[in-house]
């Protein structure tokens, strides 16, 4: 296929993870060219002026650069969205979206399950700025709706949520915010559109962090936004040009590349999660097992039809103890004792990681905040990667064997 000539119509993901791209250079090469500069030389004054004005061709890397268009549209042609926006990691497209669509005195509700992050950002940061935030369930759709008040503008949902994978209702939440004349706006960093493209289900924003899965072997940091190209360009894309969170070249370029295998990696990685997931349920030290794939999750059913039947690459585990020191204590031995799994706070990496969320993700937040978002010191997270998954499994059993 000449990337000069449109593709087909009809394309399926896997298809348009490899092909989508702008159109090819004179040389006509077959792997999408790294466009490693910040300005573009124009060839008269008169052009100069009339892109500057316009925003169209390319003048300079913060406001547009080829390498980062080519991520944009593959992104987009994946979430099935008219246009997508990349910046510099999944925080600053979170940024983005508050900057391009709030003001002081609205109201946004999201659930108190988020990553730390996100929640410092809404309800710390932006309540600086006016911006009213209120936390609720994440699954209890009642409490969504009670939730919100005449000045909410946005409901953002993090679908599954880090580290628990607790999955959200999207239609109903985009129920919700329609009828508030509010946006949805859906965090897909874990499920990625190979299980679920959120637009599809009423959603009206879609947020990456480009940095999980879609780069998939934890090289560079990356985020973007998906929506409808009056969203997109209308709203967020002027406030990224001034401010300036844009994605570098280089970066797009390698997550450019990580989509071409995205397909591949997340339904092995999902294949390799439900193995690790239905063996942990059956380790006596383990007294809760959290992930969607399995039968015994709250949100199972919801999760295979929402997830393409798939239930992610993230699972979670909670170790037995009688108090919050003894279960640290436990959760720190079974970490330290593996010799494979590598200790770190990145996913969606084709090694396979291993987290405690209380101290690391969510170390941020009070006690009182890792409580109300079930997240105890005896709480692992693993985010399961390509080895063979019985290696992973003999990796864990040396700290769970020896509690």
């Amino acid at each position: 296929m000449n990337h000069d000539q449109a593709l087909p119509a009809g394309l399926r993901p896997e298809t348009l993870a490899v092909r989508t791209a702008i159109e090819r250079s004179q040389y006509g090469e077959n792997s999408e060219a790294l466009y490693l500069t910040t300005g573009f030389v124009q060839p008269d004054s008169a052009t100069s002026a009339q892109r500057f004005a316009s925003g169209e061709g390319y003048t300079y890397s913060r406001t547009s650069n080829p390498t980062v268009t080519s991520f944009e549209r593959r992104l987009a042609a994946l979430e099935g969205t008219e246009a997508a926006v990349a910046t510099a990691s999944g925080m600053a497209a979170i940024l983005l979206l508050i900057m391009g669509l709030l003001k002081a005195g609205d109201h946004v509700v999201l659930s108190r399950s988020m990553f730390g992050s996100t929640i410092n950002l809404f309800g710390k940061e932006f309540a600086k700025f006016g911006v009213q935030t209120t936390f609720c369930s994440q699954t209890d759709v009642d409490e969504w709706r009670a939730a919100v008040r005449p000045e909410t503008r946005l409901l953002f949902a993090e679908t599954p949520t880090n580290p628990l994978t607790e999955v959200c209702d999207i239609a109903a939440l985009a129920d919700i915010a329609h009828g508030a004349g509010a946006l949805l706006a859906v965090d897909n960093a874990f499920a990625t559109p190979i299980l679920q493209r959120p637009t599809l289900l009423g959603a009206d924003v879609v947020m990456h962090s480009g940095t999980k899965y879609l780069d998939g072997q934890g090289r560079v940091m990356a985020g973007a936004l998906c929506g409808s190209e009056a969203l997109i360009m209308g709203k967020l894309a002027p406030v990224l040009r001034t401010a300036g969170m844009v994605l570098s070249p280089f970066n797009a370029w390698v997550v450019l590349k990580g989509l071409e295998t995205l397909g591949l990696r997340v339904k092995a990685q999902c294949e390799n999660a439900l193995t690790l997931a239905r063996w942990l349920e059956a380790q006596p030290q383990v007294a809760r097992v959290y992930y969607p794939g399995l039968p015994s999750h709250p949100q199972h059913e919801l999760a295979m039809r929402q997830q393409n039947g798939l239930g992610g690459g993230v699972v979670a585990f909670q170790l037995a103890a009688d108090t919050p020191e003894a279960a640290r204590a436990k959760a720190f031995h079974v970490i330290d004792s593996c010799r494979l799994l590598s200790i770190a706070t990145n996913l969606g990496d084709t090694k396979t990681i291993i987290s405690h969320p209380a101290s690391t993700s969510h170390g941020r937040l009070s006690e009182e905040q890792r409580q109300a978002a079930g997240i105890t010191q005896g709480t692992i997270r693993v985010a399961v990667g390509l080895e063979h998954p019985a290696d992973i499994q003999d990796d864990l059993s040396r700290g769970l064997a020896s509690l």
